[in-house]
């Protein structure tokens, strides 16, 4: 039998039938219930010997507007396991996929990493300092901005889905990812672009987040790069790419973008851009960036030795691909 809940048909009824002197097992068949669904809704509703169906009625749609999440708030040894992880900077996702481990009997030691963020915020709200141990730290939810600004995607654009599997596998060199890093509200930004086989980072500084600023900024710091390395270019769906076609033009690239909100499908441009944050941290201003302090920073990361390059440096490994195509 499947579940939906009491309709006030139903509460009306059940009041009728109680009146008439039937048992929770009779009024369950009239229903066609479960019979422990009508002892709860009895349970948890009457007043005195008396079942009143509109009493009941305004309680369960009262409870239906608080959040779930204030149950799971009422087991005190759930709150002081996830405050306790909390302090120690385990993320949410840590605590709730750690708690099955730790309580393998015991089914109200289980929580969500959502409601664990609800909590933190809800905390913060009342002055509390959960929200510090977050890796974000932010004091409340941020409010997700659409791409594009809630316009429909760019016309013409292709599908990450449509790369092809070469460069899907990090199998050749020549498929870049790029991406905008913001400076602080009016103050500029970063156009970065990484070649997703060796690592290698390019980029250079935009006035403002214009598509013509984008394009302008790619276009330069790929023009020294063999065209035989300029082979795709995978991008969000962001306003910057409105003027995708013409980069292409520009540059012989074929552009790709990624999904909404998957910003792991260009991860090591995201990585990357994460590293540059270590010399203009969020909020900075581009304006007065030089042209000299943004090189420095983008050669220290190049000189930097990588793990997944077996420690060689994407310096070395991208000079050792440029002279091959240029040779050739």
């Amino acid at each position: 039998m499947s579940y939906t809940q009491l309709t006030t048909k139903d509460r009306f009824l059940i009041e009728i039938l109680l009146q008439m002197g039937l048992g929770f097992r009779d009024i369950a068949r009239e229903l066609d219930r479960a019979h422990t669904t009508i002892i709860r809704e009895v349970g948890r509703n009457h007043r005195g010997d008396i079942y009143c169906s509109l009493t009941a009625e305004k309680k369960a749609a009262s409870r239906r507007s608080l959040p779930r999440h204030h149950r799971r708030q009422d087991y005190q040894p759930l709150v002081a396991y996830v405050e306790e992880k909390l302090a120690l900077d385990w993320s949410p996702e840590q605590i709730s996929n750690r708690l099955p481990a730790d309580y393998p009997q015991d089914d109200r030691m289980r929580i969500s990493p959502e409601t664990i963020y609800h909590w933190a915020y809800i905390d913060a709200q009342q002055g509390g300092q959960l929200y510090r141990h977050l890796r974000r730290h932010h004091r409340r939810r941020r409010q997700q901005k659409r791409y594009g600004t809630g316009h429909r995607f760019l016309p013409g654009r292709v599908s990450i889905s449509e790369r092809p599997d070469v460069a899907n596998s990090r199998s050749r060199y020549g498929d870049w990812e790029a991406d905008l890093m913001l400076g602080g509200t009016g103050k500029g930004a970063l156009a970065t672009c990484l070649e997703r086989k060796s690592r290698y980072l390019v980029a250079d500084a935009v006035p403002n987040k214009a598509a013509s600023s984008f394009n302008t900024a790619i276009q330069g710091a790929l023009a020294d790069v063999p065209s035989e390395l300029c082979l795709t270019l995978t991008v969000d769906n962001g306003k910057e790419m409105a003027e995708f076609k013409k980069l292409e033009q520009a540059t012989g690239l074929t552009v790709y973008f990624a999904d909404p909100y998957s910003a792991w499908q260009r991860g090591g441009n995201e990585n990357s851009n994460g590293l540059l944050r270590q010399y203009f941290p969020k909020g900075c201003n581009f304006h007065k960036t030089t042209e000299e302090q943004v090189q420095e920073a983008i050669h220290r990361l190049n000189h930097r030795p990588r793990k997944c390059l077996n420690y060689r440096t994407p310096h070395e490994v991208f000079s050792q691909i440029v002279g091959g195509a240029l040779a050739s």
